[in-house]
This record gives C-alpha cells, sequence and structure tokens, in this order.
C-alpha cells in the first residue's frame, strides 16, 4: 500500500512540504507505542535520509526509542558523523549493527531458487537476516528511511536491501553481493528488477510479511541552481511504492551519454570516501560509458585505505581488482574469498575487465599500495592542478584542448552509452 507519493524530474520538494507529508503520513498510521527508524549511515549523507530521521523524532517523540543507521559491513558512525547528518537527534537514541553478531534468521531462501535466478551459475540457499532488535524489540513500527538510487548490486538501492543487507550478516551479505557480480554487473545496473532483488523479494515474501515495516524512500537531484533537492518522496509497505520511486530516479539519476566517454574524472569528498570499498562508485556508476582503451581519473583526497572492515582490506590488497574470470578463478581456489564473497564480488566490481585504464589519485595511500592492487597511480596535487573540482562542471568541459568527461559525486547517479546498456 502506498501511503504518499509525489514525484517530478522538473520540480522539487521543498523541506516544509517534506516536514508536512511525513506528518500528514504519520497521522494516517495512528498511534504507536514503540518505533524504530532505520535510515542510512554517513556514505548515503545526500539523501536526505537524516533530515527525514529528524523530523520523524519530532513528531513520535520519547516513542521513537531506538535508531540502528542499516550499516552493511560499512564502519561505525562516529559521534561527528551522527551530528552532521541527524541534527538535533539525542545520540543516545543510535545503535551500531554488528553484521557478525547481532542477528536474527527469519528464514531461508532455497537454493533451487538462488540456481533459478542465476542462470544455473549458482545454487546456495540464501538466508534471510536481520538485527535482532527487529525482532525483539517489540516494534510496532519500523521505519525504513533511505535514497532509491542506481547500485552496483542490486541495480537500484533501497526497498528491502535496506534491511536484510543493511542490518543483515555476514553470510546473506556476501552471497548476495557475489550473486550480483556473477550475473554481471552491466546487466543489473538501473534494473529495479533482477536476480538479487528478487532473492530480497523472495525474503520479503515469505519470511518478513511480519514485520511493521513502512518505506520512506527519496530521488534525490539538483536544482538549477546545481543544489542537491529532493525530486520525489514515497512512502508504502510494499514493492509499489519502491518501483515507482525507481522509475523517477531513472528519470533524474540516470544519464545516457551521445558517444562512449574517452576521459572521465571523478571527484570522490573526502569527508565521505575514504575507502575503494566506497571510492569504487567512480567505476561502478561509469564503467559502461567509458570507451574501450579511455581512462577513468578518480581524484581521491581522503582515501586512506581500500577497505573498511580490516578483513576485506586485507584480501582486497592480497588479490588486487582483476577481471571476472580471474576473481572466480580465484575464488574456486581460495577458502578465504569463499568465506568472503563480499570482498569477491567487490574485487570484480572494481575491475575495468581490462577495457580502459583506472587511474587512482589518493591523498593518504602510497603510490606502491595503489600499483599493487592493479590501478595506476598519479600525484593528487599534480592532477588536481590539471583538473581543478571547484572549476569544472558536472559533464562535458574542454582542458588543454582535450575533451573530459566530469562527475562531482559519482553516488548520485549512472551514466552509460547505450551501446553497454540493453535491456535485457
Amino acid at each position: 500500500m502506498i501511503y504518499f507519493e509525489k514525484g517530478s524530474s522538473e520540480g522539487f520538494i521543498t523541506l516544509e512540504e517534506l516536514q508536512h507529508s511525513l506528518t500528514s503520513t504519520f497521522e494516517k498510521l495512528g498511534f504507536k507505542k514503540k518505533v524504530l527508524a532505520i535510515p542510512p549511515d554517513y556514505t548515503r549523507f545526500h539523501s536526505f535520509a537524516g533530515k527525514i530521521t529528524e523530523l520523524a523524532w519530532e513528531h513520535f517523540g520519547k516513542t521513537l526509542t531506538d535508531i540502528l543507521p542499516a550499516l552493511g559491513t560499512h564502519s561505525p558512525m562516529t559521534s561527528e558523523q551522527i551530528q552532521s547528518m541527524f541534527g538535533h537527534v539525542p545520540q543516545n537514541l543510535f545503535r551500531i549493527h554488528n553484521w557478525r553478531n547481532d542477528l536474527a534468521t527469519l528464514g531461508e531462501v532455497p537454493s533451487s531458487y538462488i540456481k533459478e535466478v542465476s542462470e544455473g551459475k549458482l545454487d546456495y540457499s540464501w538466508p534471510a537476516q536481520v538485527n535482532k532488535l527487529l525482532i525483539e524489540g517489540d516494534f510496532d513500527l519500523i521505519l525504513s528511511i533511505g535514497q532509491v538510487v542506481p547500485h552496483e548490486v542490486i541495480g537500484m538501492a533501497n526497498y528491502n536491501k535496506n534491511i536484510f543487507v543493511g542490518t543483515g550478516g555476514a553470510e546473506g551479505i556476501n552471497k548476495s553481493h557475489f550473486l550480483g557480480a556473477v550475473y554481471g554487473m552491466e546487466r543489473i545496473m538501473g534494473r529495479p528488477l533482477n536476480p538479487v532483488r528478487n532473492v530480497l523479494n523472495y525474503a520479503s515474501d515469505h519470511f518478513g510479511n511480519k514485520l511493521p515495516i513502512i518505506y520512506i524512500q527519496t530521488v534525490v537531484g539538483k536544482t538549477e541552481e546545481n543544489e542537491l533537492c529532493i525530486k520525489g518522496l514515497y512512502m508504502g509497505d510494499d514493492e509499489e511504492c519502491f518501483l515507482k520511486a525507481a522509475d523517477l530516479s531513472l528519470r533524474v539519476n540516470f544519464t545516457m551519454v551521445d558517444k562512449p566517454l574517452k576521459k572521465v574524472v571523478v571527484y570522490l569528498d573526502p569527508s565521505e570516501f575514504k575507502s575503494t570499498w566506497l571510492g569504487n562508485k567512480s567505476i561502478y556508476r561509469t564503467r559502461m560509458a567509458i570507451e574501450d582503451d579511455g581512462e577513468l581519473i578518480v581524484l581521491a583526497p581522503g582515501l586512506k585505505e581500500f577497505g573498511e572492515d580490516p578483513e576485506i582490506d586485507r584480501l582486497i590488497r592480497k588479490y588486487g581488482y582483476q577481471t571476472t574470470e580471474e576473481i572466480l578463478d580465484a575464488t574456486n581456489n581460495n577458502a578465504e574469498l569463499q568465506n568472503n564473497l563480499s570482498a569477491a564480488a567487490h574485487l570484480i566490481h572494481g575491475s575495468s575487465e581490462d577495457r580502459f585504464k583506472i587511474t587512482y589519485c589518493p591523498g593518504n595511500i602510497t603510490k606502491e599500495e595503489i600499483e599493487s592492487v592493479n590501478y595506476q597511480y598519479a600525484d593528487l596535487k599534480t592532477t588536481i592542478n590539471l583538473y581543478n573540482p571547484e572549476t569544472l562542471r558536472d559533464g562535458y568541459n574542454t582542458i588543454n584542448g582535450e575533451e573530459v568527461f566530469f562527475i562531482s559525486n559519482p553516488a548520485l547517479g549512472l551514466w552509460a552509452h547505450k551501446s553497454r546498456f540493453e535491456n535485457k
């Protein structure tokens, strides 16, 4: 059921309209004794989920007893990040999701279903796991808050991914990421329905339908003045509001370039992107737009590590970013990758499949480290002097007679050329 829907690729929703829409929807839901909010973490700072969570807290007051950021495998939020993203919400309401231990298993998607949706490539079962707080907390309302935007693992982010991955466990996260990688990122990106989403939908329909979840989903774009804004807001308890948000997101966040791009420069905000685990959105979101033998230059002043999780960081350093075939072979022959399939999937996603060159310009990682994971290295200061993110505009630019396509925030969109984006 949809409780509220509004969206347009032309206009935008003001903060006053946002507050009114949330209040009227919450009033429709009636009195609630105990409320849990599940927003994204700081890596989705631009989703407006922080403001929505703050407005929900102002409405429900003491009945909103817990806030569980959907960390997935990300690092816990710092006190400074919580204050920056969630404003005046009391920090004692925030809980940390432990993706290895704090789990409840709702059920298991059978291996026969995984084999079917993966076209016979995989046949393991998939555990539908969530943070045990969702089960043991005795909540009569769970607000799942976040942004619908193109995503490398599941086509379009949010909806039940916020629950089963954001508050999920190691096995479920690993296996869902690997399913997406094996099926093929180019076949998934920008598509709301795909094998990974089908598995999560199976879990929602069979095991998660007793959870009192209302999804609050934004679509974020920019105004004519280049300011971030909410283009769409959708609230409901089932897949319909997600599909409506996904439809708008493809109109707002997806750019079909008129020709394959020879050189792409992506800037990673240092307050948000400190690892290639997150920063490789620069690769995921652009590789369908880059021509063979082209180059992606990543300006990463905040980069200090590869994986946020120490074990994933170790595996990235050991195996490096390689082609799908090479990583699948390594996974078949190494138990440590078999036991951490999300790392294996990440290594596939972070590759150009030997089609184009990836050059990283890091702020806090050495040339030797960058080259050890199979990327090219360039000095950050020298490269920023040439490609200054403060003066470049999003889209086409000409630098010293060379055409350069600039992207100021890869998390906000998807770029492709029609030769690599075909409906399947």
